[in-house]
């Protein structure tokens, strides 16, 4: 198994700790994994990205030129990251704030309602949960409650109450794959 992939949108969204999460869980998992993250000085409102490669061997490079999957939170990331995702590889986009379709026709793609999903259960800042929830339910690359154990050990004790609003969210970002 090799999953290499593209998290990507401005900075605020939450798409480094998306990654930081996902390859937390991969080591959780006893699995070989790389995070490298990628930002403009301005972080929150400017761009943000990273690759994150999971795999059952070891990792020889973090760098994701051609990606098995891609996700993107808004519109400038769709237009960069859409070529990046290898023929037959899956794209992720948040139709909250994208209104725009994948143009290419050999990948596959999944829109997500992240912000109103987000909204719905009460916290805008879910929006990367439900996201990644749809991503984990898609490539099944790490189990869900790696990532709330991930989260946890992220957000340390004095945030465990955040813990069934970030299930919550996962969850409802994986039925959005279940359903489509």
């Amino acid at each position: 198994m090799l999953e290499q992939n593209i998290f990507a949108g401005f900075g605020g969204q939450g798409v480094l700790l998306m990654g930081q999460l996902l390859a937390y869980a991969g080591m959780l998992e006893d699995k070989h994994v790389s995070w490298l993250p990628s930002y403009g000085p301005e972080m929150r409102g400017g761009t943000a990205n990273c690759s994150v490669v999971i795999s059952d061997r070891p990792v020889a490079s973090p760098i994701v030129t051609k990606a098995s999957s891609v996700v993107v939170m808004n519109r400038p990331s769709l237009d960069k990251f859409e070529s990046f995702v290898q023929p037959g590889g899956t794209i992720f986009i948040n139709s909250s704030i994208i209104d725009k379709k994948a143009e290419r026709d050999d990948i596959s793609a999944f829109y997500v309602e992240c912000n109103k999903i987000a909204e719905e259960l009460g916290n805008p800042k879910v929006a990367n949960m439900v996201m990644l929830g749809a991503f984990i339910q898609k490539t099944g690359c790490v189990d869900f409650e790696n990532v709330l154990k991930a989260i946890l050990n992220k957000l340390g004790e004095q945030k465990a109450n955040l813990i069934p609003l970030n299930r919550e969210a996962l969850k409802r970002g994986a039925a959005c794959i279940s359903q489509s």
